[in-house]
């Protein structure tokens, strides 16, 4: 595969005019000190902020019209096959929740696949409401269940489930101390939180807490914490700054976009050009929607 090279010089100048691609700072391809190796590759491998973990710049999401245990893929009876679909064309994030009830079948769709291969990533809900039990129980005792469900001995990312309040780390500090107990033993590599609001997110940037959070970003303020781009990017860049993974989803507007081209390429292209996330999860429902966001990507990574 060809390789754009790029100086010092220039790398610093794209990242500073915001226009560069996506974090190369976290890119796996570096070759001396005076260049930067940067790929056209949707699934190159990325460190997701300090935790130490690498994956695909591309992820799936497994929960697109996700609730009650139940999301699009699973109502459709395909979610085995666009996952391994995925996992066969190169992806290695696979993004689950309790919400999506897609652990099983993302466990019985890598089957054959060490498990060191992949990473999962999955979310606790921990607010009143969306799930069938009226109580939820701890966290330790429901990832015993989680990891049950995905047939494996440990997690890479577990996160709190669409925090909307400014003070949900003084809310859910119970949770927060068990999911850091569960890191300390490795039974999970890292925590932290999806946000479905601008102060929950401001929340997570002053948080030391925070390893990974999911941020919902695009050009157009569709699907978003604000009605315009402009609100998020700085908190983007605060969490970016602290050192914390970042995941970028609702990219094509929660497909609000998907009969647009236009807008399409150009969401892909604003966000793979912010230079503050680390990687973008979309939410597949057929497999040739993956063939299409890889070469979407593709062209967005080359311009």
């Amino acid at each position: 595969m060809s390789k754009k090279r790029i100086s010092r010089r220039e790398f610093v100048s794209y990242a500073a005019a915001g226009t560069g691609t996506l974090l190369f700072a976290n890119l796996m391809s570096s070759d001396d000190n005076n260049s930067l190796s940067v790929q056209p590759d949707p699934l190159q491998k990325i460190k997701l902020g300090k935790t130490g973990i690498t994956t695909t710049l591309l992820g799936m999401g497994t929960g697109y019209n996700g609730y009650n245990r139940s999301s699009s893929i699973t109502r459709a009876g395909v979610a085995e096959k666009i996952i391994r679909y995925a996992y066969d064309k190169g992806i290695r994030f696979f993004d689950c929740a309790d919400a999506y009830g897609t652990h099983p079948f993302t466990a019985r769709a890598l089957k054959e696949i060490p498990r060191e291969n992949y990473t999962i990533s999955t979310k606790i809900w921990v607010s009143p409401g969306s799930l069938p039990e009226p109580e939820r129980p701890d966290a330790n005792i429901v990832l015993d269940r989680f990891r049950k469900e995905l047939s494996t001995d440990y997690i890479d990312v577990v996160q709190m489930h669409c925090m909307t309040s400014g003070t949900w780390t003084d809310e859910h500090k119970r949770q927060m101390d068990i999911l850091e107990t569960l890191k300390s033993k490795g039974i999970i590599r890292a925590h932290g939180v999806s946000v479905h609001s601008l102060q929950a997110m401001e929340a997570a940037s002053a948080s030391s807490w925070v390893d990974v959070i999911h941020v919902r970003i695009n050009p157009f303020g569709a699907s978003m914490d604000a009605p315009k781009p402009e609100a998020v990017t700085p908190v983007i860049e605060k969490l970016h700054k602290s050192g914390k993974g970042i995941i970028a989803m609702k990219v094509f507007g929660n497909g609000s976009f998907r009969n647009d081209q236009d807008k399409l390429d150009q969401s892909m292209k604003f966000v793979l050009g912010l230079g503050t996330v680390d990687m973008i999860i979309i939410g597949f429902e057929q497999t040739d929607q993956i063939d299409n966001c890889i070469e979407r990507m593709k062209k967005a990574l080359k311009s």
